[in-house]
Order: structure tokens, then sequence, then C-alpha cells
């Protein structure tokens, strides 16, 4: 008679799910090299030879959970940014389902902006992220301003949109920390921030350093 440790069939799916989950909630606690892949296996009650068999070596995994954290958050955000909005509900839509998501999330937060950002070879994977975040702000402050008649150069759309996602990234970090924090709160707190300066930016009026 087998003496092993039993375990219940499920469909793939929701096994590589259940994997995916363990992952993202150890990779968070011990960071990347802490990890191992014997007690991602143990949490999620499965067998280590199975977590190499649906989702490869360490390296493989934690990509695999970057992947799926992303996706979440970006379809959060996609789903919520409706472009019919007027610009400025369709901007803090935006804003309070990335919150949203970090809230609801805090591990997979910490597996995308804090371990990603401090291993290398998984840089290039946060960078591509953020490199859609920008390109979706860039895009909703294009929409705003050409609803009120106004063209703004490519570069200089991009460098606003980089310091937004820049302040939201630092303010989700923030919120990360702070599980008593109310998420649309802070996506309240950065919209007033954003849109205010936004709203200058729409009505044309700039700052310039003073002369001398």
């Amino acid at each position: 008679m087998s003496t092993g440790p039993a375990f219940k069939r499920l469909p793939r799916a929701v096994r590589q799910q259940q994997m995916l989950d363990s992952a993202v909630r150890i990779f968070s606690r011990r960071g990347y090299h802490g990890a191992s892949m014997d007690e991602i296996a143990e949490v999620a009650g499965i067998s280590k030879p199975m977590v190499y068999a649906y989702l490869g070596t360490k390296e493989e995994l934690f990509v695999a959970c970057l992947h799926r954290e992303g996706t979440r958050m970006m379809e959060a955000i996609a789903g919520a940014a409706d472009p019919d909005l007027p610009a400025d509900e369709r901007l803090w839509r935006g804003l309070r389902a990335f919150f949203g998501f970090v809230g609801a999330h805090r591990d997979g937060w910490a597996v995308l902006y804090r371990q990603a950002r401090a291993e290398q070879p998984f840089a290039r994977e946060l960078t591509v992220m953020r490199a859609r975040l920008v390109e979706v702000a860039a895009g909703m402050l294009d929409h705003a301003l050409r609803a009120e008649g106004r063209e703004v150069a490519h570069t200089e759309l991009e460098v606003v949109a980089y310091a937004l996602v820049g302040a939201s990234e630092s303010l989700a970090d923030w919120l990360a920390d702070h599980p008593e924090a109310d998420p649309e709160k802070t996506a309240t707190q950065m919209m007033n921030v954003a849109w205010l300066g936004a709203g200058q930016l729409l009505r044309g009026v700039t700052w310039h350093p003073p002369q001398g």
C-alpha cells in the first residue's frame, strides 16, 4: 500500500492557477532567490514534480506569475476605461481599477513591482508592462486633448504619461504596505493630483522657469 500523499484530481487549468496562486504568495514574501519549489508545492498541496511538469523551472514559474498578474492588471484597467466616457471619468475609472487591483492583489503587486524590478533577468518583463501602462495613459491624455480641440506632440504626451505612471506606481507601492488604506480613496487622491495638472494642460497653461 502506498504511503505517499494523495492529490485530488482537478482540471489542468484549475490546478495551474492553484500553483500560480501559491507561487505568487511565496515569491512576494521570500523573494525570487529565497523562494523554494518545495515550499511552493507544499502551499499548493501538490508534489514538486507536478509543479515542474506544469510550469517548468523556477525561472519559468516566476515569469508565468509576472505574465498572469500583469495581464490581470491590464485587463482591469482596459475594462474600466471606456473610450466613450468623458475624459476625466475615463482617467478616474482607469486609476480606480489600477489601485483596486493593487488593493485586491497585494502579493501580485509585490511580485510585479518589487521582486521583478530587483532581479535583472526579469527587468525586461517589468519594462514591457510599464510601456503598456504609459501607452494607455498617453492615449487617455490624447483623447482628452482632442476633445478640447487641441493636439500635443507625441513626445510631450509621453513625458506626461511617464510622470503619471511613475507617480501612480509609487503610490500603489505605498498602498500595498498599508492594508488599512482604501484603494478608491487612494485613486481619488491620485486623480486630484493628475487631473488638476491635466486640466491646466487642456487649457494650454504651462509653467516656464524665470528668466535670468
